[in-house]
């Protein structure tokens, strides 16, 4: 086995991180850890194994932190993801040491790559109070009726996070689930988990409440179907499910009628603009009639 590197003369001491569920930092329920390398082989760190129980607590937490977020402001929520921002910018030296250990890239591009999730959070937290405007309506009716149609968060999200990029590939999908007001369920990429575990650590000591976020580390193979069978969970993103494995997660997800964003064909560039398409998928119209004059 690959030692940790040595730090001014020490053997380096490997760090085991666990899972951030409920806004705190417990171990796996089955005790299970696994090495994470870097592309060297480099023994980085190791990270919890989570189980099904895991995935169960987390889902739990999601829906109990469902209705004080969803019922916040959408400027708060948006002052919240902003704050996440500036907590990335803070650590911005850590997150780059850690991506570029990760995922195998020179520096100057896990820069780039850092900035960019800074600004993604930035940009969807300016979305937050938007939404409504942009994705709502006031619609013509006939006779003495108002109608109009405005978002709502479709509720708890099971989020399976790309496997390549793993800071910003993760926030891309990650930050629009929040930005809605839904709460999120997320398998991190199985095999660079560190940066969603440095990014668990960022919602820790900033202001999302705790369970709003909730972050796994494991084979995506073991968890990816519990989360797609849960009950209480509405919403499945599919960007880092395994090819083999969509199918049975689309099935497992339609049993409880869950709304599922396509897997798609190769990971896309972390780097390309973002867009609305994830704030409009996990949101749900909600159509109100209301009479006026006599």
């Amino acid at each position: 086995m690959s030692q940790p590197a040595a730090v001014d003369g020490r053997l380096g001491v490997a760090k085991t991180y666990k899972l951030y569920v409920g806004g705190a930092f417990p171990r796996s329920e089955s005790g299970r850890s696994y090495p994470v390398r870097d592309v060297q082989g480099t023994l980085l760190a190791h990270a919890a194994l989570a189980s099904r129980k895991d995935v169960r607590d987390a889902v739990s937490a999601a829906r109990s932190a469902f209705g004080g977020w969803s019922g916040a402001t959408a400027y708060n929520r948006g002052q919240v993801l902003y704050r996440v921002a500036e907590m990335l910018q803070g650590r911005h030296d850590r997150f780059v040491d850690v991506v570029a250990e990760a995922e195998g890239v020179p520096r100057e591009r896990a820069t780039a790559l850092v900035d960019a999730s800074i600004d993604r959070w930035v940009w969807y937290a300016g979305w937050t109070d938007k939404l409504s405007g942009v994705l709502g309506s006031v619609n013509q009716v006939a006779g003495p009726l108002v109608n109009w149609s405005t978002p709502e968060p479709t509720g708890v999200v099971g989020v399976l996070a790309p496997q390549s990029s793993a800071l910003l590939g993760l926030v891309d999908v990650l930050a629009p689930v929040l930005a809605t007001g839904c709460t999120a369920v997320v398998v991190a990429s199985e095999n660079r988990p560190l940066p969603a575990i440095e990014l668990a650590e960022v919602f820790a000591t900033s202001d999302v409440p705790g369970g709003v976020a909730n972050l796994l580390t494991g084979h995506v193979a073991e968890l990816a179907p519990w989360l797609a069978a849960h009950a209480e969970v509405q919403a499945l993103d599919l960007a880092g499910a395994p090819a083999e494995l969509t199918t049975e997660l689309e099935r497992a997800a339609a049993d409880t009628v869950k709304r599922v964003l396509p897997r798609p064909a190769t990971e896309p560039d972390p780097m390309r603009p973002p867009g609305i398409a994830r704030l409009r998928a996990f949101t749900e119209i909600k159509t109100v009639w209301h009479p006026v004059g006599r």
